[in-house]
C-alpha cells in the first residue's frame, strides 16, 4: 500500500509569510485610497504568487529610481542595501519594509563589523543587500579556498540565510577570523526534515520555483539521500505514471512554496493511487493545510507570531489569510509599560479571538481574555496550595519589577525581590525565579509574587541542616560580617553567631574592631547553642591558652619587660605585659624622685620598660618597677657630706 509523507517543515517560512501578507494588506489599502503600490524586485521566488499579486495591482520595479516621487514601495523579505533607503528618502518615497527579521540581524552585523564576507551566492538579492550594508564588503563565495585568500584577521564571516550548514562550515573551517552562523533556523529545519525523509523514501518530490535558489538547494540535498527525486513547480509537472511505481513517496517544499500549492500537488498524487493509506502522514498534513486556509472563530484560542509592534496595537501572524490585531487595551500592562516593552517582532504569542472582523478585515485578539483562562487557574491554585511557580523577570518599573508567569504579567515589589536590600533590579532582568503567589485580583488582572518568601524558606531549611551538624565545643571556620559595640557577628556557614567582646581576647577591648576586620576569616569555638531562639555564642580567645596558666614559661622575677600603660590610678599604673596579663607599678616605683601624681609621669598607651619585682600566681598579681630599670641619680654634695658626718661615729664604733 502506497504512502505519501510530507516533510515536517515544508512551505512558506516566517519571513516569506510576513512579506506576502504585508503585500496583500497594503494592496487592499492601495485599492481603497486609489494609489499604485510598487515592489522592489520580485516579492518571492514563486511565479504563481507573484502573478497573483500582479493581478491584484502590485507593480514590480527593478530599481528604486523607477518609482515615482512620493510613491509607496514594498521592500521584499530579501532586504535591500542602505543606499536604497537613502535614495528613497531623497525622492520622498515611503518604504514598506518587509525585510525578514533574520536578514535584518545580518544587516546589523555588517554595519558594525570592520569588513564582511558572505558565504553564499554573490548574485542573490539577499547577499547584495547584506554587502550593501557593510563598511567594507569583501564579496561572497562558497569556495573554501577563496575564503582564505579574501579574509584578514579583521574580517567577519556571515552566512546567506538559506545556505546549507555543511557548505558554511566547510568555508569557515580554516578561517582565522570571526565567523557568525546566520543560517535561518527555519531553513535548517526544512533542509534537515527533507533530508531525513528522503533517506526513508523510494521517491522524493520537491516543490518549489525553478528560479528559486532555496528550492534548488533543497532539490540537491534530497538527491544526496534518495536516488529518485522529482523537482516540480505545480501539479502539472508531476510525472504521475512514474510516481505510481513507488510505494514510499516523500514530499518537501521550499520556503517559497505556498500551502495551497503543496495541497494541490499532494492531492494530485493521492488521486493517482487507489490504494493510498488513509492514515498516512500525508492525510494529517492535508488537514493542517485546510486549517491554514480556514479562519479562526470567535472565542477560539490561537497561536501566532508578532510581525509588527505599533504604539496602540500589535499585528500577529496566525498562519491564515488574515492578520490578528492585538489592541493595547486588550493587553495587561504595568504602569508606565508600553507595547514595545512587552512585545518584539518574532515573539510567539497566544491570544483569544474576540472578533472575526474588526471592520478593516482583521481578526481582533485579546490577551486579557486568555489570561482569565487556565493560567489564572494555575496561579489561584498555587496561592491556595502555597506551591512555588517560576516567573521570568521582564523589566524594572516603579517600586519593583514586571514578572511573567506564562501569559500572565505580575508584579514583584522591590522589597520582595531578594532577602537583602535591592537598589536596582538590573541583575535580575531576564532571569527565571521561583516565587510564592501572595495576592491575586483576577478581575483587575493583577497578581503579586514574592521571591523573598522562597529565599526565606530555603534559608530556614539550610539553617536547620546546619544546626544538626554543630555541637558545643566545636571549632569552626567563620567570617566576620558586622560589628556592634558589644561584639561581632560571625557567619559560620550560613548562620550568624555572636562573638562577644569579652570572648575575643584575654585582654580588655573597647571595641571589636581593635583586633578584627570585616571579612576576616578566623577559627571560632562554639560556646553555647539555643535552637529555640536561634542563638549561637562563639569564642575566639579560647583558641589560645589563658595567660596565667603559662606565665612561668614567659616571665620570671627580675626580668625586664616592655609593656603598655593601660590604666592610671592614684596609687600607681597598670602595665599590660600581654593580652589578659597586667602588672602594677606602684607610685613609689615609678621614679627615684617623689611622685605626687601618676598622670604627671605616665600617659595611657605609653610604651614603658619595667622590672618584675614579684609574681603572685594565687592572687594573680604582678608587681613591677619602672625606676629599677633607670640609673640611680647622683646625690648633691651637701647631702653627701651630711650623710658622711652621720656615718663617721658609727664607723668609729665599729672600728673599736
Amino acid at each position: 500500500m502506497a504512502t505519501i509523507t510530507v516533510a515536517e517543515h515544508a512551505g512558506f517560512c516566517f519571513g516569506v509569510t510576513r512579506a506576502v501578507e504585508t503585500a496583500y494588506k497594503e494592496l487592499e489599502q492601495a485599492k481603497a485610497e486609489g494609489y499604485t503600490l510598487y515592489c522592489l524586485g520580485s516579492l518571492i521566488h514563486n511565479k504563481t504568487v507573484t502573478e497573483e499579486l500582479s493581478n491584484n495591482g502590485l507593480v514590480t520595479i527593478n530599481n528604486i529610481m523607477e518609482a515615482p516621487e512620493n510613491s509607496k514601495v514594498l521592500i521584499r523579505a530579501h532586504g535591500e542595501p542602505d543606499r536604497t533607503y537613502e535614495l528613497a528618502k531623497e525622492k520622498g518615497i515611503e518604504l514598506i519594509d518587509a525585510t525578514c527579521p533574520f536578514v535584518e540581524k545580518i544587516h546589523k552585523i555588517a554595519r558594525e563589523a570592520d569588513e564582511i564576507l558572505v558565504i553564499g551566492d554573490a548574485e542573490h538579492p539577499e547577499v547584495k543587500g547584506i554587502l550593501g550594508c557593510a563598511k567594507k564588503a569583501l564579496g561572497a563565495t562558497t569556495n573554501p579556498e577563496e575564503v582564505l585568500k579574501i579574509i584578514s584577521p579583521n574580517s567577519t564571516i556571515v552566512a546567506q540565510t538559506t545556505i546549507s550548514k555543511e557548505s558554511f562550515e566547510s568555508c569557515i573551517k580554516s578561517a582565522s577570523c570571526s565567523s557568525i552562523d546566520t543560517i535561518c533556523k527555519a531553513t535548517k529545519e526544512r533542509q534537515d526534515s527533507a533530508y531525513l525523509l528522503a533517506k526513508k523514501s523510494d521517491l522524493m518530490v520537491v516543490i518549489g520555483d525553478f528560479s528559486s535558489s532555496n528550492s534548488k538547494k533543497l532539490y540537491e540535498l534530497c538527491k544526496k539521500a534518495c536516488k529518485n527525486v522529482v523537482f516540480v513547480e505545480n501539479s502539472s509537472d508531476l510525472p504521475l505514471s512514474q510516481i505510481k511505481k513507488y510505494n514510499r513517496i516523500g514530499v518537501a517544499a521550499s520556503a517559497s512554496a505556498p500551502a495551497s500549492k503543496i495541497k494541490e500537488v499532494v492531492a494530485s498524487m493521492s488521486d493517482a493511487f487507489k490504494n493510498l493509506n488513509p492514515n498516512s502522514e500525508m492525510a494529517a498534513f492535508m488537514e493542517e493545510i485546510e486549517k491554514s486556509l480556514k479562519l479562526p472563530g470567535r472565542n477560539e484560542i490561537v497561536d501566532g507570531t508578532v510581525v509588527q509592534v505599533a504604539k496602540d496595537h500589535v499585528v500577529v501572524n496566525m498562519g491564515c489569510k488574515k492578520d490578528g490585531i492585538l489592541p493595547v487595551e486588550e493587553v495587561a500592562l504595568e504602569e508606565g509599560q508600553t507595547l514595545a516593552d512587552a512585545f518584539a517582532v518574532g515573539d510567539a504569542v497566544q491570544a483569544k479571538v474576540i472578533k472575526t472582523d474588526d471592520g478593516d478585515g482583521n481578526i481582533l485578539l485579546s490577551k486579557k481574555k486568555l489570561q482569565s483562562g487556565e493560567n489564572w487557574d494555575e496561579i489561584n491554585a498555587a496561592m491556595e496550595s502555597k506551591e512555588l511557580i517560576d516567573v521570568v523577570i521582564v523589566k524594572e518599573v516603579k517600586g519593583g519589577v514586571v514578572a511573567n508567569y506564562k501569559e500572565v504579567s505580575g508584579f514583584i515589589p522591590m522589597s520582595q525581590l531578594a532577602d537583602h536590600y535591592v537598589e536596582t533590579a538590573e541583575e535580575f532582568i531576564g532571569k527565571t525565579l521561583p516565587v510564592r503567589v501572595t495576592r491575586v485580583d483576577q478581575k483587575r488582572g493583577k497578581v503579586v509574587f514574592s521571591h523573598k518568601a522562597f529565599l526565606s524558606e530555603e534559608r530556614s531549611k539550610k539553617i536547620a541542616e546546619i544546626w544538626d551538624t554543630l555541637n558545643v565545643g566545636d571549632v569552626v571556620e567563620g567570617k566576620v560580617m558586622r560589628f556592634t559595640d558589644y561584639g561581632a557577628f560571625v557567619d559560620i556557614g550560613g548562620i550568624d553567631g555572636l562573638l562577644h567582646i569579652s570572648e575575643i581576647s584575654w585582654g580588655k577591648l573597647k571595641h571589636p574592631q581593635e583586633v578584627l576586620e570585616i571579612g576576616q576569616v578566623l577559627n571560632v569555638k562554639i560556646l553555647s547553642m539555643n535552637a529555640e531562639k536561634g542563638k549561637i555564642s562563639l569564642g575566639l580567645k579560647q583558641n589560645a591558652p589563658e595567660p596565667w596558666s603559662v606565665i612561668d614559661d614567659e616571665y620570671q622575677v627580675g626580668q625586664v619587660i616592655k609593656g603598655k600603660v593601660v590604666q592610671l590610678k592614684e596609687y600607681g599604673a597598670f602595665i599590660e605585659l600581654a593580652p589578659g596579663l597586667d602588672g602594677l607599678v606602684h607610685i613609689s616605683e615609678i621614679a627615684y624622685k617623689r611622685v605626687n601624681k601618676v598622670a604627671d609621669e605616665l600617659t595611657l598607651g605609653q610604651e614603658v620598660e619595667a622590672k618584675i619585682l614579684e609574681i603572685d600566681k594565687e592572687r594573680k598579681r604582678i608587681s613591677l618597677s619602672i625606676k629599677a630599670t633607670l640609673p640611680e641619680p647622683e646625690k648633691p654634695v651637701e647631702e653627701a657630706q651630711t650623710e658622711a658626718l652621720q656615718e663617721a661615729p658609727v664607723a668609729e664604733e665599729q672600728a673599736e
